[in-house]
């Protein structure tokens, strides 16, 4: 019973992962403008996610771009954005194969150690996919500071982290405890002992023996 609620525990948190990555690649404020060495206090906010650009104004007006070329992007956005949507379509998988796997469904209740193992698979690609949102978020952040303290990077061009990126990391650390709690139900080896063998019955003693 304990082991049926860490499997539920595991699989809950790895689908909050889940939805966490998908929010975290949605939401553009995946960098935000850096106001340092600026003295002048201004009235809109200027971010970036992977997918558009955007600026806030004061007012509440907000105003977005999308990018258009892709071939134009750079090759650290590129690569991140094929990581994020690659941790996505994993992690659906390991939602599908996890559910099949889980102690309170009913599919595959015939073989127990199979179904186990369905969970532990179900695991592994969720470990999977939180790798590759963490090494897209990751990726992303280093560029980040790169840039930040790049002395040929303009001071009005600089960016730090937005709250995408935050959610990123919490999604990949949701993904990857989640999935190691769910590979923690990996069924155990039976120790098989051989069978003992019937030590023969001592034949039944006539009166014809003794004299």
């Amino acid at each position: 019973m304990a082991n049926a609620g860490l499997q539920l525990l595991g699989f809950l948190l790895a689908f909050l992962g889940w939805v966490g990555s998908i929010v975290s690649t949605a939401l553009p404020q995946w960098k935000i403008y850096s106001y340092a060495g600026d003295n002048i206090v201004t009235a809109q906010a200027i971010y970036e996610g992977l997918w558009m650009s955007c600026v806030s104004q004061s007012t509440g007006q907000i105003q977005c771009k999308v990018f258009d070329s892709l071939l134009n992007l750079n090759s650290t956005l590129q690569a991140t954005r094929a990581l994020m949507v690659i941790g996505i379509l994993l992690g659906l998988i390991a939602i599908f194969v996890a559910t099949i796997g889980m102690k309170c469904m009913k599919c595959m209740e015939d073989d127990e150690v199979q179904k186990m193992r369905m969970a532990v698979i179900g695991g592994v690609i969720f470990l999977i996919a939180g790798l590759a949102v963490l090494v897209a978020t990751a990726w992303y952040g280093n560029r980040i500071v790169q840039d930040f303290y790049d002395p040929m990077t303009p001071v009005n061009a600089r960016y730090e982290f937005g709250q995408a990126l935050f959610t990123g990391w919490a999604a990949a650390s949701l993904c990857l405890l989640g999935g190691a709690l769910l590979c923690c139900s990996c069924p155990r080896k039976t120790t098989s002992y051989p069978t003992p063998r019937p030590y023969p019955k001592p034949a039944p003693s006539s009166g014809k023996d003794y004299v």
